[in-house]
């Protein structure tokens, strides 16, 4: 989308960081423009939105402005207008659609998590008449839960069509007792994106730093998936936001990654 063409999906560049919007959200909703513009200006070339149909507008002339591509994005799709979703994703060259959050009290019975995957495999068959991929990020509840000793996430996993992708949140997996990279090892090429992020693993956000200053493995998470888009987000910071997603991104490129 850099180049301004609309409708042609873009390919994400895993080895450069790209950076979650909900991380500058307060900023994004008063000023999206120039929240892009200090993106572009720390450094990143890549940005996960959130909200697809609501910053649609906002997207479609920040992006190629700023020479962004959006290559992945969340958006809730159980329950939605899946099929205005997939049109907008596709407009604004977003390739991955990511359901962000399927609450904790659905991932308890087996049932449910059945229902959950079924729910993203027809996604996909409607994504795909878009040309558009789906996937699902996780929380810590989803680790957190286990059925017969395993993980609800890999339960879960394990019933998705290969078409859906998985967005692992590393943070949130290390705070739901999972040893990240590990997990990252186990799901393999599933995993189409990662999201970087370090902190305290507070639940409820708080703590959170630039990648490397944490309690997560992010040299090692980043090693159990190399082929992985390295998403950078922060839930909260108690500080400057966009000084800590430049510390981040400087902690991404200056290790070489």
């Amino acid at each position: 989308m850099a180049d301004g063409r609309q409708g042609e999906l873009e390919e994400p560049v895993m080895s450069v960081p790209s950076v979650q919007l909900y991380s500058v959200r307060d900023a994004f909703a008063a000023d999206p423009a120039d929240t892009l513009r200090r993106l572009a200006a720390i450094g990143f070339t890549q940005v996960e939105p959130y909200g697809v149909l609501e910053n649609a507008e906002a997207l479609r002339a920040g992006l190629p402005a700023n020479g962004l591509t959006a290559p992945t994005a969340h958006a809730q799709l159980l329950g939605a207008d899946q099929p205005a979703v997939f049109a907008a994703a596709a407009e604004l060259g977003i390739g991955l659609v990511i359901d962000p959050f399927v609450p904790a009290e659905r991932w308890q019975d087996p049932a449910d998590i059945a229902a959950t995957a079924d729910g993203l495999n027809a996604a996909a068959k409607t994504a795909a008449e878009h040309g558009v991929a789906v996937g699902y990020h996780n929380h810590w509840w989803e680790l957190e839960s286990r059925i017969d000793g395993r993980s609800a996430f890999e339960v879960f996993a394990e019933q998705l069509d290969p078409a859906v992708a998985l967005e692992v949140d590393t943070y949130w997996a290390t705070a739901g007792g999972e040893d990240a990279p590990a997990l990252l090892r186990r799901l393999g090429d599933r995993v189409r994106a990662i999201h970087v992020k370090d902190g305290g693993l507070a639940t409820d956000a708080t703590g959170q730093v630039p990648a490397g200053q944490g309690r997560v493995p992010v040299a090692e998470v980043l090693a159990a998936a190399p082929d992985a888009l390295r998403v950078v987000e922060f839930d909260a910071f108690n500080g400057d936001l966009f000084e800590a997603l430049a510390a981040s991104h400087a902690f991404l490129t200056g290790a070489g990654r």
